[in-house]
C-alpha cells in the first residue's frame, strides 16, 4: 500500500482490546526501532485536542522524538474545503455510534457526507466522531484500489469513569485491497 505514496510506514499490530499499558509498550517498541533507523521527528494530524497533543509530546519526548502538528488550531471547515479542492479522496471507515448512526459508515468523505452531518459533529471528526481512509490525491502515484467488505460493530471499555456508559461502541467498514 505504501507504494502508492512512496511514504515509508511501519505497521504496529495491536491486540483486539489492548489496555493502555499494552498500547504504550507496543508503540514505544515501534518508535525505538524507528529511532535506531535515524528518525528524530514525527508529524500528527491533530487539530485541537490538547490532552492528545500533550500525551503524544510526553510519550515521544522521553524517546528523543520531536512532535510536529502542522494542522494545529486550523479551522476544520476550511481544512475540509482544502482537502477536497486539492483532490484528495477518502472513505469513512469508523464511526462512533454515540455521534453518528451506522448509515454514515462506509460512505465517501465528500461535500455530500459533510452536508448530512449533525450540527454537533466536527467536519474532520476531530472529537472521535468518525475516522477515514484516504485512498487517492495529489501525493498518490495511483489510487489504492479496494472493495468494501462487511460492517462490524465493536464495543470497548470506556476509560472515562465519569461517563454513564462503561462501553463505547463503533461501527467499522472493512476494506479489502484489490
Amino acid at each position: 500500500m505504501h507504494e502508492a505514496t512512496g511514504i515509508k510506514h511501519q505497521l504496529v499490530e495491536l491486540p483486539a482490546q489492548p489496555s493502555m499499558e499494552e498500547y504504550t509498550a507496543l508503540m514505544k517498541q515501534a518508535v525505538q526501532k524507528l529511532k535506531k533507523e535515524g528518525y528524530e521527528h514525527t508529524g500528527f494530524g491533530d487539530i485541537f485536542l490538547e490532552d492528545l497533543k500533550a500525551y503524544r509530546e510526553e510519550q515521544l519526548s522521553t524517546l528523543g522524538i520531536k512532535c510536529h502538528f502542522p494542522l494545529w488550531k486550523r479551522n476544520t471547515k476550511e481544512l475540509t474545503k482544502e482537502f477536497f479542492s486539492l483532490g484528495f479522496k477518502a472513505v469513512v471507515i469508523c464511526i462512533n455510534n454515540k455521534s453518528l448512526d451506522k448509515s454514515f459508515c462506509g460512505k465517501e468523505y465528500n461535500e455530500y457526507f459533510l452536508s448530512n452531518l449533525p450540527k454537533d459533529v466536527d467536519p474532520c471528526g476531530e472529537n472521535g466522531e468518525f475516522h477515514t481512509f484516504c485512498y487517492d490525491g495529489p501525493i498518490f502515484k495511483y489510487p489504492i484500489r479496494f472493495k468494501k467488505g462487511e460492517q462490524v460493530f465493536k464495543e470497548y471499555k470506556n476509560p472515562d469513569k465519569s461517563q454513564k456508559s462503561s462501553k463505547l461502541g463503533f461501527w467499522f467498514q472493512d476494506l479489502i485491497l484489490k
